[in-house]
C-alpha cells in the first residue's frame, strides 16, 4: 500500500517518517519524498495513529487525489532542484508529464488552481532558494552554481535572482544575516 505524505522535502524528512512508522510497528518497504510503500493496508485505527505520529513533525497524510498530485509535483521539483537539475535533458513540462503520467495542461491547471502560483514560479522559487544555500556555503563560484542548476548563463541566473530577491547574488553573499526560507514554506 502507498501512503502519500505532505511536507516531506529532504532526506531527514524521509528518516523521520521511516522512524515514526517503525515505532508504530509498520515496516516501510520504500520511503521516498512524499511517498511511503508499506506491505499491508492500514486499518482505521492505524491510519489515525500514523496521522497523529506524523503530525507532530509537520507532516500530513494525503487522501484525495488532487492533493496527492500537487504534493507529487512539489516533491519532483524539490528533488530535481536539490539533486539532479543539471541532469535534466528535457523541459520541465515534459519531465513532470512523464513522471506523473498526466497531460501537462491538467497538471499546470490543477497546480495553479490549488496553489495560487504557477509550476514555473514554484520551480524558480525552489531554484533561487538553492542558489541562496549554495552562496551561503561559499564553496562554489557563481558559474559552477549556474551550471549545477541548469541555467543558460551566469547572467540569466543573476537576473532571475535579482528579480526574485531584489538583490544581486554578490550582494546577497555579502549580507551578514542570510534570509533563507524553509523549503516547505515555498
Amino acid at each position: 500500500m502507498k501512503l502519500y505524505i505532505k511536507n516531506m522535502v529532504c532526506s531527514r524528512c524521509k528518516m523521520v517518517v521511516k522512524s515514526e512508522l517503525e515505532k508504530l510497528g509498520l515496516h516501510p518497504l520504500a520511503v521516498d519524498l512524499g511517498e511511503v510503500e508499506i506491505a499491508d493496508d492500514l486499518q482505521g485505527y492505524q491510519r489515525q495513529d500514523v496521522h497523529v505520529a506524523l503530525q507532530k513533525f509537520g507532516f500530513a497524510l494525503l487522501d484525495d487525489k488532487r492533493s496527492i498530485v500537487i504534493e507529487r509535483i512539489k516533491n519532483l521539483i524539490v528533488d530535481l532542484v536539490q539533486n539532479k537539475n543539471s541532469q535534466l535533458k528535457i523541459n520541465l513540462s515534459d519531465y513532470l508529464s512523464r513522471e506523473l503520467n498526466h497531460d501537462y495542461t491538467y497538471i499546470t491547471n490543477l497546480f495553479t488552481q490549488v496553489e495560487g502560483t504557477t509550476i514555473e514560479q514554484y520551480f524558480i522559487a525552489q531554484k533561487i532558494e538553492r542558489v541562496k544555500e549554495l552562496l551561503v556555503y561559499d564553496e562554489m563560484s557563481l558559474s559552477e552554481i549556474s551550471y549545477q542548476l541548469n541555467y543558460s548563463s551566469v547572467s540569466h541566473l543573476s537576473k532571475q535572482f535579482k528579480k526574485v530577491t531584489g538583490l544581486t547574488p554578490s550582494h546577497y553573499k555579502q549580507l551578514k544575516e542570510k534570509k533563507r526560507n524553509p523549503l516547505e514554506e515555498l
